[in-house]
């Protein structure tokens, strides 16, 4: 399995990061942060650009080659399928998910959530509560090809950050916190 490179989608989260995170920043220059499914790492550097402390900054990826080359960045990131060996509570919680729905010619872990496309986002929202800071904020991007969420259901409150159309689907980032 190679690594996921950085597309549309990634860059679009960067962006909204890059509009959020000073914020967060000064109101807490110790932010702890946590990308599952880092892939490229496109995401850590974000973060570590932004002002996040590199010891603050935790990863994980389903993909044993995108765990090598995070830590050959010099960031801390474990093999994981989502949160299953991630321990500790974090401030800051971001993932790009694979959003797609399988079909028969595409059913990478990377980009396929599923059989309808949500299955993935659905286990990570029933996971990250137990992993989210009471103040914390979770970064989603999600696709219109995925099944409509409810994340009010799992338990969180949402803030609609923003869209993008693309050629085929339209992407939106959302910061979801405890209720």
């Amino acid at each position: 399995m190679e690594i996921y490179k950085p597309a549309e989608d990634s860059y679009f989260l960067t962006e909204i990061l890059k509009r959020e995170m000073p914020q967060l920043l000064e109101e807490n220059p110790d932010l702890t942060f946590l990308e599952i499914g880092a892939g490229s790492g496109i995401h850590l550097e974000t973060a570590l650009n932004l002002g996040i402390k590199r010891e603050n900054i935790f990863s994980c990826d389903i993909n044993p080659k995108a765990v090598s080359h995070c830590n050959m960045l010099g960031f801390h990131c474990i093999q994981s399928d989502l949160f299953e060996k991630i321990g500790g509570i974090f401030d800051i919680i971001v993932f790009n998910p694979p959003y797609l729905p399988e079909h028969q010619f595409d059913k990478k872990p990377d980009t396929a959530g599923g059989k309808k496309g949500d299955e993935i986002i659905i286990r990570f929202l029933q996971q990250a509560k137990n992993h989210l800071n009471k103040n914390g904020k979770i970064f989603l991007l999600v696709s219109s090809l995925t099944p409509k969420i409810n994340f009010e259901e799992f338990g969180y409150n949402k803030k609609f950050l923003g869209n993008e159309k693309l050629f085929y689907e339209e992407l939106s980032i959302w910061e979801l916190s405890l209720k």
